[in-house]
């Protein structure tokens, strides 16, 4: 229990503790994060004595984290590349494997003055605005169906940075019938893509985000089906597509596309290695 008068590493070792006993990983980043967050100071430079309200804070949020909240919705903003997006139950957390998808992306839009992008299952916004902060003349249209996730959306269009989308309430499987053809230079998706025996074993934490931002069927490819056979339509000769996908999922995803036309079909690994980024384009003729 953090008491009132406890000094500031005498509390981030009491939290560091409990947070290891509950299982959470990155016990002692955590830690410090909930300090900060309760204090308003970095435990490493505090002197002074907890007051009551900050010790009251700091035992609600361990208590929370100890319960496997995820941080991120702790913290109520999460770091994308390097910018801040509010984040918070009911919308996936932004991860930084999906930062390799965003520079896949935005290189496959090289030369290309005032691209128009289209980001499916947007979430955040995170993928979108992440490509628009490589191509700042990007033209950014973010789809999400979720009411809860389109709420962070829609607090994450216009961010103090300048990068900004348009926000827009729709499902990826039924969107592209409203999409005038060969407009688009790049459709870009974090769609979900875990598998019905994925979702029975997810950590503590994932299984906290929604399950709607997660799930894809008994294989975890229903989404890509609905990209690869329906959205070639919208982008112009030679646009391209871009994907993230599970570590598992590139001969899978690779041969839905090929199945359907694309053309270009490489795949970019994450920082640990793991296939991550699919992309692909639309045949030129």
């Amino acid at each position: 229990m953090v008491n009132e008068g406890i000094l500031p590493r005498a509390a981030l070792r009491q939290v560091e503790a409990r947070l290891t006993e509950a299982g959470c990983p990155d016990a002692d980043f955590d830690a410090a994060e909930l300090f900060r967050l309760a204090v308003g100071a970095d435990a490493r430079l505090a002197t002074a004595p907890l007051t009551a309200a900050q010790a009251a804070q700091l035992e609600a949020l361990t208590a929370r984290r100890a319960d496997r909240e995820p941080l991120q919705y702790l913290c109520g903003s999460w770091p994308f590349l390097d910018f801040e997006l509010a984040v918070g139950p009911g919308v996936l957390c932004p991860r930084a494997d999906t930062e390799v998808v965003a520079e896949a992306a935005a290189e496959l839009l090289r030369g290309v003055p005032h691209p128009k992008v289209l980001d499916l299952c947007a979430g955040t916004g995170c993928l979108g605005l992440g490509v628009q902060r490589f191509c700042p003349a990007a033209e950014v249209t973010s789809l999400e169906k979720s009411p809860a996730a389109f709420a962070y959306l829609t607090r994450n269009a216009r961010l103090p940075n300048g990068l900004h989308l348009t926000p827009v309430q729709g499902d990826l499987f039924t969107y592209w019938e409203t999409l005038p053809e060969g407009e688009l230079d790049l459709i870009v998706s974090n769609p979900p893509y875990l598998t019905a025996a994925e979702m029975g074993q997810l950590q503590p934490e994932v299984a906290q985000e929604p399950a709607m931002a997660l799930a894809a069927g008994e294989d975890g490819l229903v989404f890509y089906r609905a990209l690869a056979e329906h959205y070639q339509r919208a982008l112009r000769p030679g646009g391209a597509l871009a994907l993230e996908i599970g570590w598992q999922q590139r001969e899978a995803v690779t041969a839905l596309l090929e199945a359907n036309g694309w053309v270009g079909i490489a795949c970019r690994k994450d920082y640990g290695g793991n296939d991550r980024a699919v992309t692909a384009r639309k045949p030129c003729k």
